[in-house]
């Protein structure tokens, strides 16, 4: 099965991409040739800008804090795990912890870090950071890989209490949804939304259809059309039935 998650608002928009930048990152750091913890710096310097573009850290805690709020009222249910109940809330109580000791705003560590900024400025400009462009950094990627390593968990740190808060918002997102079984005739699929409430669509198919879903929603209908990419050609619009498995998640 391959999985499409689709955001219904700017904000989960902005969660779905910090947290594909962590796995990435998380991904090349790890590895040990030089070239790849270029990529994984690259990725850091994305999280920088992405977390940048609003005040992520009081809109997270604030999504934890109402969280907690509402998982609080399940202690009184039998058929919830008190045991997996007191993980989650210990969870979120040590990623709000985290964020509130966070000083400032998030990442600027980095902003103020004149060589990390040089290395960020000349990124935008293709082929911007040749050895001749930039020797420091060129002396910097010959270092040993742990050295590498070192550094780039040292400069990924400031960013790990919100890639926490993330991953518990998006976990419980995921986890809201009740998923139907539906069925795109000649690859088309609508369905009026009625009132309904969702913060991000997710679509599940199987690999052997070999098609892919083009999502458009608001709040009075939801659109899919599955597409077929043949070799260089504009992508061609399904002709066959299409099954897959459809979920509204919303917090």
């Amino acid at each position: 099965m391959i999985s499409y998650e689709y955001p219904l608002s700017e904000r989960v928009r902005t969660l779905l991409r910090l947290d594909d930048l962590f796995e990435r990152v998380e991904y090349f750091l790890h590895k040990n040739d030089r070239h790849e913890h270029h990529v994984a710096l690259l990725f850091i310097f994305e999280i920088l800008e992405v977390s940048g573009r609003a005040d992520l850290k009081s809109d997270l805690l604030q999504e934890l804090e109402r969280q907690k709020q509402a998982l609080e009222v399940l202690r009184e249910n039998p058929d919830v795990s008190q045991e997996a109940l007191d993980s989650v809330l210990w969870q979120i109580d040590q990623a709000s912890s985290k964020l509130l000791q966070a000083p400032g705003k998030i990442g600027q560590e980095l902003r103020e870090n004149e060589w990390l900024m040089s290395i960020r400025q000349r990124t935008n400009i293709p082929g911007g950071v040749c050895e001749f462009d930039l020797p420091s950094y060129h002396f910097w990627l010959q270092q040993d890989p742990e050295q590498h390593r070192h550094d780039l968990q040292r400069w990924l740190a400031p960013f790990l209490p919100m890639r926490d808060g993330i991953a518990i918002v998006l976990r419980l997102l995921r986890e809201s949804g009740k998923t139907t079984s539906q069925v795109a005739y000649q690859g088309v699929y609508q369905q009026m939304m009625a009132g309904r409430m969702a913060q991000m669509l997710r679509i599940r198919l199987k690999r052997e259809y070999d098609c892919v879903p083009e999502i458009s929603a608001n709040k009075y209908a939801l659109n899919i059309r599955f597409t077929k990419q043949e070799g260089m050609h504009r992508p061609k619009a399904s002709e066959t039935d299409v099954e897959f498995e459809l979920t509204f998640c919303n917090l």
